[in-house]
């Protein structure tokens, strides 16, 4: 009998509809049933069942759906609670989740933990995802139901590198929502935790869109000026780069260049994510009291799920310029295989994804399913492999994401090292941008995107960032040339709205 297999791959997000993250409830709840565990003396009346083991019970199916993604980007800007995330999985499946009936955050030090207006803290003396995955082992067999979650790039340090450069934020947020909208092409499924929840979103899906109009957009002259900021500063840190790994410090390092945007006029998150949705493969709309992030996702870790502990991870770099013009996009991909810098640098990323599914495999089971395809992906096109293995017994899905996180296409080889030089290079913590952002259930499936080449919003600011590999055949012109054909796939979305409420 052929064994389950394991797919762990950094690999890009197909053209078509792909996962963008969302946290299922069940995540959330067996991590709080692992954290109220430890606290279960200090606060004996506590009941677990309630926080951990309530199902979203109300289900209702409702018409046909004709424009999802245009139906989720309407439920995300009516705001219904404070935090809600939009997640679209592959063949065109739409999910919007709202309200945290559940929410764990996990710092450097210690998880907070969130449920029925009760707030509880404690202390960890390892990494988070430890308390992580005693939660869900605590929860297996449970409901079914998902949960969903983002992955601050900081986690690594802490998981790999340094603990002292992780920060004082948030490292890891799972939410379980009290309502989930399931957006296919034939129905809508609402499933909520009680009936006032679901009399909510139906009545909202049943009224007829409100009319807007046409949102800001900047002009072409304009949007290049935006992708072209920072460009000598952002070389000035290539050079440095290069110099680091031609000094024998590391091999690669992937350095980002975060571009903040004015203030005026403000950016309009939900028809920017409904743009660059129907322009581009995916954009992310997740929404919380402390973060806005919108953006796109490169490639995506999958673990678990219904065929057996399998996992997936791609891996992607090099990307070149994609148009209109089929004879000049040939010839750029032509020139983007015969290039040795970008030979090198994706092999690189290729031995090193097999080396950290080494970690969590079966000994014998890995194997390069694909390698140096050439995938199109909006205005961009990138080498693509792919690397998939058996999950050796014992591993389980955060198993493989604590060894894989965060994708090699976000930090560099050796990882240690690489960490160790963008936190000396790179101004300030990167937040969301190569993190993750995921979708699992407590049937054991986990699905993690690494989020590049994005908009993000916190407090006042707003800001685009991306990225490019740097090796010792870089040059600082290339790689600012390889940020702003990245910028490319955002920039030109961009909407812009008065300062209203939900234009955020």
């Amino acid at each position: 009998m052929r064994s389950p297999r394991c797919s762990v791959c950094d690999r890009l997000v197909s053209t078509g509809a792909q996962v963008i993250a969302a946290i299922p409830e069940f995540v959330i709840a067996a991590l709080l049933v692992a954290v109220l565990a430890v606290w279960l003396e200090a606060f004996p009346r506590v009941s677990l069942v309630p926080l951990g083991g309530t199902p979203l019970a109300r289900a209702r199916t409702l018409e046909s759906c004709h424009d999802p993604v245009a139906t989720a980007t309407r439920l995300a800007r009516a705001r219904l609670a404070d935090q809600y995330m939009v997640y679209e999985t592959e063949g065109g499946v739409w999910h919007f989740a709202a309200g945290s009936a559940v929410s764990v955050s996990a710092h450097a030090n210690g998880i907070t933990a969130r449920a029925a207006g009760r707030t509880w803290t404690a202390d960890t003396d390892g990494p988070p995802l430890t308390a992580f995955a005693a939660a869900l082992s605590a929860l297996r067999g449970g409901t079914g139901r998902h949960f969903y979650g983002w992955a601050a790039f900081e986690l690594a340090h802490l998981l790999h590198a340094d603990a002292e450069a992780t920060g004082d934020d948030t490292l890891l947020h799972v939410l379980v929502p009290s309502v989930e909208v399931t957006l296919t092409g034939d129905r809508t499924l609402v499933r909520a935790v009680d009936q006032a929840w679901a009399r909510k979103v139906a009545d909202l899906l049943a009224e007829p869109p409100a009319r807007r109009g046409a949102p800001e957009q900047l002009s072409p002259g304009r949007t290049e000026e935006v992708i072209a900021t920072g460009a000598a500063a952002y070389g000035r840190t290539v050079a440095r780069a290069v110099a680091d790994i031609r000094a024998g410090l590391l091999e690669k390092a992937v350095v980002s260049r975060k571009v903040p945007l004015p203030a005026e006029p403000r950016v309009d998150f939900s028809e920017t994510y409904l743009a660059g949705s129907r322009a581009n493969t995916p954009a992310l709309l997740p929404d919380g009291p402390r973060r806005v992030p919108g953006g796109r996702i490169q490639s995506r870790d999958r673990a678990g799920g219904r065929r057996g502990r399998t996992c997936e991870h791609p891996a992607a770099r090099g990307p070149r310029a994609r148009g209109t013009d089929p004879v000049e996009n040939e010839r750029r991909r032509a020139e983007l295989l015969a290039d040795p810098k970008e030979i090198h640098e994706h092999a690189v990323s290729v031995r090193l994804a097999w080396e950290e599914m080494e970690a969590v495999c079966r000994l014998g089971s890995l194997a390069v399913e694909e390698f140096m395809a050439v995938r199109a992906r909006g205005s961009v096109q990138h080498l693509a492999s792919r690397v998939t293995g058996a999950l050796r017994p014992g591993a389980g899905p955060w198993d493989a994401f604590a060894s894989l996180f965060p994708a090699i296409t976000a930090t560099g080889v050796s990882r240690r090292d690489a960490l160790r030089a963008l936190a000396r290079h790179e101004p300030g913590p990167r937040g969301l941008y190569g993190g993750a952002v995921f979708r699992g259930s407590t049937g054991g499936a986990l699905d993690a995107a690494l989020v590049l080449r994005t908009l993000i919003g916190a407090g006042d600011g707003v800001w685009l960032r991306a990225g490019a590999g740097v090796t010792a055949q870089s040059s600082p012109e290339r790689e600012i040339e390889e940020t702003c054909e990245k910028r490319r796939s955002v920039a030109p979305y961009l909407r812009f709205a008065e300062d209203r409420p939900g234009t955020r």
